[in-house]
């Protein structure tokens, strides 16, 4: 366990972690039951408390030590870790929205915020939900309503990589009586701070930078205790997201190098921004670490570094974007981000968002997620993908 005064290196080392008492092992151990040792007098127990270890849909020992660093690192009072991050974006959506809630969302989000409050949750239960570009503080704002409930936002967002305004619309949250949640897994809490900028509640979806490694799925929301008791009891318990005890134990292993490696994707992805931009078959970069980026100060303002996931498109057809991302040699295509690899996807001008992304995302654009490799890899593998579009850089 770590000290709220230690850095947040220490914390990613320490934090939830403690020696076994059985073995004496200086990490904790994966616990893979499914029940615990009842009390002797079990008469008196809730069955369905997820801070008491009873039965693993309601908690499970690796989740209490996960939870419990997560708290830390994002400087919230308590957490839920759930089984992925949709489950955790749609747990503060179950608990918080109730019949006739109105709720503002940032209008380009992951795609399943996109069906579950433009589609099902209107569909279903008569939630409003208005979809603004929440970069625009004057938009949040006119769509406030008497019944708005939830305004949740992305920051950076994805694929666009727009960063809105932290704390300039958690003061329009506060005015309204509203919560704002704020996912923030493309920044991790080692480079964005949103419960310190006013935010209510911070989601993660574990599955991307704070494991790692590609190969452990979990969500999380960090926030005051009495927000994030109500989504235990709610949303994970009496739905059934609960985190299996060996996920939740390899995204712990890979918290701990979490800082280590978001200061490599971000200097890297720094790097590979400004060489597409200077490349002239690129048509586009859209990354908050540029000068050119639109919400440039923003990021600067309430991020450290500025993450590892950069936007482009070519002067290209569909065609031609493919011809691209097949010519890759060290750069995967695949979808995710956060990975210890460099992954890279196409999306086409036929999605069914299109008309919500910027201007330069119309025609189709490349999301890519930048790996731990040598900038200088990443560069080369580019340059000789880009070689047959004219202007190769050498």
């Amino acid at each position: 366990m770590s000290s709220n005064n230690h850095s947040f290196f220490t914390k990613s080392v320490h934090a939830g972690n403690g020696i076994d008492r059985e073995t004496g092992a200086i990490r904790r151990p994966i616990t893979m039951a499914n029940s615990y040792r009842l009390p002797e007098d079990a008469s008196a127990l809730n069955w369905s408390d997820p801070d008491q270890l009873i039965y693993t849909r309601n908690t499970s020992a690796n989740q209490i030590y996960l939870q419990e660093k997560l708290a830390a690192l994002e400087g919230g009072e308590d957490c839920v870790v759930l089984a992925t991050g949709v489950a955790a974006l749609a747990g503060v959506f179950f608990t918080f929205l109730d019949r006739d809630s109105h709720v503002i969302c940032s209008n380009v989000s992951y795609i399943a915020v996109y069906r579950l409050l433009n589609e099902y949750y209107p569909d279903k239960y008569g939630v409003e939900t208005t979809l603004v570009d929440t970069t625009d503080l004057a938009a949040v704002k006119q769509a406030l309503r008497p019944n708005t409930r939830l305004i949740h936002i992305e920051t950076p967002g994805n694929p666009t990589t727009r960063i809105s305004d932290i704390a300039a619309i958690a003061e329009l949250a506060r005015s309204a009586g509203a919560l704002l949640s704020v996912d923030s897994t493309f920044a991790t809490p080692f480079l964005q701070r949103p419960l310190e900028l006013g935010a209510d509640l911070v989601i993660h979806s574990l599955t991307k930078y704070i494991n790692g490694h590609g190969d452990a799925m979990g969500g999380a929301v960090i926030g005051r205790r009495e927000l994030i008791d109500r989504i235990k009891r709610q949303a994970m318990v009496n739905l059934g997201g609960a985190i299996s005890p060996f996920n939740a134990w390899l995204i712990m292993r890979g918290a701990v190098t979490l800082p280590l490696r978001m200061k490599q994707h971000s200097e890297t992805a720094l790097q590979v921004a400004g060489f597409l931009e200077s490349h002239p078959a690129v048509r586009f970069v859209a990354y908050p670490g540029l000068p050119s980026h639109p919400q440039h100060e923003i990021a600067k303002k309430q991020m450290s570094l500025f993450s590892g996931v950069l936007s482009f498109g070519l002067h290209a057809d569909t065609a031609g974007h493919n011809r691209f991302i097949n010519s890759l040699k060290l750069i995967i295509p695949a979808v995710s981000i956060g990975h210890d690899e460099s992954l890279i996807v196409y999306v086409g001008p036929d999605d069914e968002r299109n008309h919500l992304y910027p201007e330069e995302f119309a025609a189709g654009h490349l999301r890519f997620s930048i790996g731990l490799e040598s900038a200088e890899d990443i560069i080369d593998d580019l340059k000789q993908a880009l070689a047959p579009f004219g202007g190769d850089m050498v």
